[in-house]
């Protein structure tokens, strides 16, 4: 297995933009670090365990994700466009810091199979980077292991982001703004996956498509 190649592909994912990090940023700036730590390792933890199980069970899991792909699109992006509201409703100009919740430690780990891009990325590390000759089991530890500890100081950055922004977006209306925006970036997201995802499955309902 190409170790090398396989962090830095799952470090370029866990760094750029994507609903994770979203979530992570907005929540680092709402509640501070330490009440987003939680997260961090939901979130790490969650997308380590779905790269295991999807590696450990490739062969017989392939077949039913085809089939249940665009109801997972349906349920992760609908799940994405209620978290955004959420963000939305912490950035509200007299929304007390109670009222909504940073994502818990399970939280972040059942987000993950609700994620697109979680499902993206661990699927195509099950295709591109998977020995042939590796035993299931082995492979899941080695990616549960190699997964965890790659994603957790790459989100971390988000998060950080998002307290370091605190001192910038330090009134009420700021912090508002700040959150009204991720949350439109996070619906768009959702959105942008929503018609990507169609438009994919249109494609190759076609009958020239390959």
């Amino acid at each position: 297995m190409n170790t090398a190649a396989l962090l830095i592909y799952l470090s370029v994912m866990a760094l750029t933009p994507g609903p994770n990090n979203l979530i992570l940023a907005a929540s680092g700036l709402n509640h501070g670090f330490g009440r987003t730590l939680p997260a961090l390792l939901g979130i790490s933890t969650g997308i380590a365990l779905q790269a295991a199980i999807i590696i450990l069970f490739m062969s017989e899991l392939a077949p039913l994700l085809s089939g249940l792909k665009p109801a997972l699109t349906l349920a992760g992006c609908g799940y994405l466009l209620y978290l955004a509201w959420q963000m939305k409703q912490a950035g509200a100009l007299g929304s007390q810091d109670d009222e909504v919740k940073p994502m818990s430690f399970m939280g972040g780990i059942w987000f993950q199979w609700l994620n697109p891009k979680t499902w993206m990325m661990s699927l195509n590390m099950g295709m591109v980077f998977l020995p042939q000759d590796m035993p299931a089991g082995q492979a899941a530890v080695l990616f549960f292991s190699l997964v965890f500890i790659t994603m957790m100081p790459c989100i971390s950055v988000w998060a950080g982001a998002g307290v370091a922004l605190q001192r910038l977006l330090n009134t009420p209306r700021r912090m508002a703004w700040f959150n009204s925006a991720m949350a439109t970036t996070l619906a768009g997201t959702a959105l942008w996956l929503l018609l990507d995802n169609l438009s994919a499955s249109h494609l190759a309902a076609l009958p020239f498509s390959a």
